[in-house]
């Protein structure tokens, strides 16, 4: 596909197979176009394939979100609005692809799922952690909107209210809190080989026909609509100037 991503289709020890997409990007498969074209490019690929069963790999961080540098360079040049532009609605449609897509996704995480990449993560149907995984949102801490489902699918995972409390104190959820919120259904040292054995177990029928009652016709369209509310909110919040000197905090503590 691109040194970005790569796609291959994995044997299952029951015969069947599963479609792999693995992300590589730089800086920890960061949100950048680029890399966000090619993982619709694989989810078209997924699509063409016929592949019923499908999982995300990221390394040894699963994806660090929005490149904050280069929403930084673009909001020095006032043009914040036009680069969120080209990163968010992309994030969001990925996210909505995922949910209407007859497929079964699993997603591993390994280290750092933060801000938008978390969407992947939310849109899956089954999620495997390493012992160092945790999900963290950030977007207090940039002054940025919440985007990639974490008030659009995340509450009708979770509820609202504990949405509310991990976005506005900036919690950092390791395994254990995610397993107990039920966004990681297994914990191991291999996550990838858990997830490739757990999609192996599920009878594909089932799964799918579980999957479509779950995001009806009725969650999906709602999905939709609080997808392009964040889209909105991002758009209406990235051009501040109290957005742009948290950033300049933010490169200055990790440069």
């Amino acid at each position: 596909m691109s040194d970005r991503v790569s796609t291959d289709q994995v044997d299952l020890a029951s015969g069947g197979s599963c479609f792999r997409i693995a992300m590589q990007a730089p800086r920890a498969n960061a949100l950048e176009p680029g890399f966000l074209a090619d993982l619709h490019r694989c989810l078209d690929e997924l699509e063409a394939s016929g592949a019923q069963k499908a999982l995300f790999t990221g390394g040894r961080n699963f994806s660090s979100g929005g490149d904050v540098g280069k929403f930084f360079e673009a909001a020095k040049r006032n043009n914040a609005e036009a680069y969120a532009d080209q990163v968010v609605p992309v994030l969001q449609d990925l996210v909505m692809r995922m949910i209407e897509l007859p497929v079964v996704f699993a997603s591993e995480i390994r280290g750092a799922v933060t801000g938008g990449s978390a969407g992947i993560v939310f849109a899956s149907d089954l999620v495997v952690a390493a012992p160092d995984a945790f999900v963290q949102p950030y977007y207090g801490v940039m002054g940025y909107a919440p985007d990639g489902g974490w008030t659009a699918t995340l509450p009708e995972l979770i509820g609202v209210g504990p949405v509310q409390g991990w976005l506005l104190a900036n919690h950092r959820h390791a395994t254990d809190a995610l397993a107990q919120l039920g966004l990681v259904h297994a914990v191991d040292a291999d996550p990838e080989a858990r997830a490739l054995a757990l999609l192996d177990e599920v009878e594909t029928g089932f799964a799918l026909a579980t999957k479509s009652m779950l995001w009806n016709d009725t969650r999906r369209s709602a999905v939709r609509a609080a997808l392009d509310a964040e889209t909105s909110a991002f758009r209406t919040l990235i051009g501040r100037q109290e957005v742009l000197s948290r950033m300049t905090q933010f490169l200055q503590s990790t440069g």
